[in-house]
């Protein structure tokens, strides 16, 4: 299991010692592919984590954007977050109901606006369950609570910046999706895009940085399968997988072995497969 850290990853065992704690907010921020056949907030609405507030990824992002949930623009997360009564001085800790997965974009998008008290619980809720520790199928009390924020810039990359990367080859591109769909053998779940990948990308799929119950694996192990893809520790990172969701988890496992300077590409497969000038490899 790996070491809690309230700034990327705690344990199921840390956050139900700290449920009580007047400053802990929790966020479950269950998210699926629509071939899932899954409905989050029903299941939210069933059962969640004491206290957890719902954050719909599709609901609190760029809506101007044609592209699937793009990072919110700061003053519409300011407005979400203090509507769900999250705010400065809060530690924030985000599971899903897949284990772990879309909780990790939620901590990357806490960590766009410049917020680092927040972590992914490690397992998710499969695991909380796992272990018969407390649900509940009510809504929490929200006060408002004031937020500031600082949008870190450094942290999320767009298409001209990944083709430039791509071009020069000074960063080193990760892809989280499966190899199938890396390597263009399998088609896309959404419709109309091509297959393949960004040209000198590098697949490791974001399955392979966890265990068998869904946990991520300790940092030594993190590093050793980020090494036995051939990525490059010394280049600056680019992560990215179909919509910018489970890029975020190769994010959280960079951030988990000490290693700072990497960035999202938000729009991913679903803006690069899209655009027919934007050369493509498979294989």
């Amino acid at each position: 299991m790996a070491s809690d850290d309230p700034k990327t990853l705690v344990s199921t065992d840390w956050l139900e010692a700290h449920l009580k704690d007047p400053d802990l907010r929790i966020l479950d921020a269950s998210w699926y592919l629509p071939d899932a056949g899954r409905d989050p907030r029903a299941e939210y609405e069933r059962a969640h984590i004491l206290g957890a507030r719902f954050f719909d990824i599709d609901a609190i992002a760029d809506t101007r954007s044609g592209l699937p949930h793009m990072a919110p623009p700061p003053e519409m997360f300011i407005s979400r977050m203090r509507a769900m009564g999250i705010g400065d001085g809060h530690q924030v800790v985000v599971y899903d109901g897949a284990g772990l997965f879309s909780a990790a974009r939620v901590w990357w998008t806490f960590r766009l606006m410049g917020k680092s008290d927040v972590a992914v619980l490690d397992g998710g809720f499969p695991k909380w369950l796992a272990e018969g520790r407390p649900v509940e199928d009510m809504p929490p009390i929200v006060r408002d609570r004031h937020m500031t924020i600082q949008r870190q810039h450094h942290l999320v990359r767009d298409v001209t910046q990944v083709a430039a990367a791509a071009k020069l080859g000074d960063h080193a591109i990760i892809d989280a999706r499966s190899p199938g769909r890396f390597k263009g053998d399998e088609p896309e779940p959404r419709p109309g895009l091509r297959s393949g990948h960004i040209p000198g990308a590098l697949n490791v799929p974001f399955k392979t940085l966890q265990n068998a119950d869904g946990t991520m694996k300790v940092p030594a192990a993190l590093r050793g399968v980020f090494e036995a893809a051939g990525v490059d520790l010394k280049k600056p990172a680019i992560t990215t997988c179909g919509s910018g969701v489970s890029a975020a988890i190769l994010s959280l496992a960079l951030e988990r072995i000490g290693k700072k300077d990497h960035s999202l590409y938000d729009g991913s497969w679903a803006e690069w497969g899209m655009y027919g000038d934007l050369k493509v490899e498979k294989g």
